[in-house]
């Protein structure tokens, strides 16, 4: 099976890459098909080799006919094949009615979906819906993608789990919930962002033998990112001094929150940084400094204190347990006046929506619910569609934005949206935010420019939280990411 590419698409392209396909380069429809029945067969015997028998649930359009394709297939090859039809059978068309032809000229009956006939199989393929669903999902299909999600049995998904839409990953009311999907053509972006990432399960790729030219006539929407794709970080110089590899001032910590600032500060350290500053209530210093004495740690009553600490500076980063008292109001006025470059996180954030302006030379790293305040709408709106949401917060905001959560997107406003879909759930856990801030700053500083720094740093700290998780996910602290983050910087 072919590895996954890095580029991916919206269902809009991909139809006009089968278009093309078929039109330009004289590639039959049903060639095609054949191809993705074929590739589909071959995952199923290779992620399910005990299987013996299957139940593939077919709808009414192409991605039936592919299913179409794999039953017989299948039933070639000896396995115990059932065909569950939903739908009106005298609405399939073109080649699907010619796959469900062969199927039946194979000898296989195919039979109308009940729920019941679900319980015989050892594995069920989902070829219900395919890319083309945009509105949520009702009814008998309804019906059968929750019998199916409710039977127990391992799903197997053409092109992507019907009732998840391919450009966003939003479900449609229900999705199936897969163990493995095969994506035919191009990659959906939908699939490696969001809710998706629940539902797809481990993801196999067959571009069906499309000639590889054929792929540069259509813009890319998006595109995969980890730290295997990312350029090595900028080289350092055998005769590097600390100042050298650039000086980060972090500034927050209110009463209480010397936790959050003194993460920051240590990840722009173990990335690379080779001053790092931090800026806090003074009552948090002592603290600070016996902890980590590598940082350089001053209290700060007032703005005015700021002034030489930002002048010593080449990156700023702020918002890390700042709080939003007149304290913290008043020094992130003082911080959006410089000059320097900024990673605004958190609490700085939230002070920004209150107040929004516009700026080049920074990066803002909001989760959903930050973004949601910048951009003055909920949560959920912000999660159905976050390719878009990434989009208006550079609209409004300028700057590189990374907009995190299970698929980090990061975009600076050319180019494909980029997007991680490496990291685990056992990141999501208090200060791991904390730590990608002062990882973006710490790159930052040592002269990576916005884009690069914001993905670059979005890689390594996904990727150490791979790492650290090998220990296991559940109970994964973000402090346990330092070591696999310098190891990463370090190595790759």
């Amino acid at each position: 099976m072919q590895n996954l590419p890095q580029l991916l698409y919206r269902a809009a392209q991909l139809r006009e890459l089968d278009r093309i396909a078929i039109s330009d380069y004289g590639i039959p429809g049903a060639a095609l098909m054949a191809n993705a029945g074929a590739a589909a067969f071959n995952v199923l015997r290779e992620f399910w080799p005990q299987a013996g028998r299957i139940s593939v649930v077919c709808g009414l359009g192409n991605n039936a006919g592919d299913g179409f394709v794999l039953a017989r297939l299948a039933r070639e090859n000896g396995l115990d094949v059932t065909v569950l039809q939903l739908g009106d059978i005298a609405r399939l068309r073109g080649d699907a009615l010619a796959a469900r032809a062969a199927f039946i000229e194979s000898r296989g009956v195919p039979r109308a979906f009940t729920p019941d006939a679900l319980n015989t199989a050892e594995l069920l393929v989902d070829a219900l819906l395919g890319t083309g669903l945009d509105r949520e999902i009702s009814a008998e299909w309804r019906i059968a993608i929750e019998a199916m999600n409710a039977s127990g049995i391992p799903i197997f998904a053409l092109d992507i789990p019907s009732g998840l839409d391919a450009d966003s990953g939003q479900v449609l009311g229900v999705a199936i919930r897969a163990q493995a999907t095969i994506s035919f053509i191009g990659l959906k972006q939908g699939m490696f962002t969001g809710q998706a990432r629940n539902y797809c399960g481990k993801i196999f790729f067959a571009d069906l033998g499309l000639p590889a030219e054929l792929f540069h006539r259509i813009p890319v929407s998006a595109a995969r990112i980890n730290l295997g794709s990312m350029p090595e970080p900028i080289p350092r110089p055998r005769a590097a001094h600390k100042g050298n590899n650039g000086h980060v001032l972090v500034i927050g910590g209110d009463h209480g929150m010397a936790g959050a600032i003194r993460l920051a500060g240590e990840a722009a350290a173990r990335i690379g940084a080779g001053l790092v500053t931090i800026a806090t209530r003074p009552d948090h210093v002592s603290g600070i400094n016996a902890a980590r004495p590598e940082l350089l740690c001053r209290g700060i009553k007032s703005a005015g204190q700021l002034l030489p600490l930002i002048e010593a500076a080449n990156v700023i980063a702020i918002g890390p347990g700042l709080g939003r008292t007149s304290w913290a109001v008043e020094l992130f006025a003082r911080v959006l006046d410089s000059p320097v470059p900024l990673v605004i996180d958190a609490d700085g954030l939230n002070l920004l929506a209150l107040e929004p302006v516009r700026c080049a030379n920074w990066i803002l790293t909001p989760h959903p619910g930050e973004a949601a305040r910048l951009l003055g709408c909920s949560i959920a709106e912000i999660e159905k569609d976050r390719f878009a949401a990434v989009a208006e917060l550079h609209k409004r905001y300028g700057g590189a934005v990374v907009l995190k959560g299970a698929g980090t997107l990061v975009w600076a406003g050319t180019g494909p949206i980029a997007v991680c879909d490496a990291g685990n759930p056992g990141m999501a856990s208090g200060g791991m935010g904390d730590v990608l801030t002062g990882v973006i700053a710490g790159l930052l500083a040592q002269g990576s420019g916005l884009e690069a720094a914001a993905q670059l740093g979005v890689c390594l700290h996904a990727a150490a939280g791979d790492r650290a998780a090998r220990e296991g996910e559940r109970g994964m602290l973000a402090s346990d990411l330092f070591p696999h983050l310098r190891y990463g910087v370090n190595f790759g």
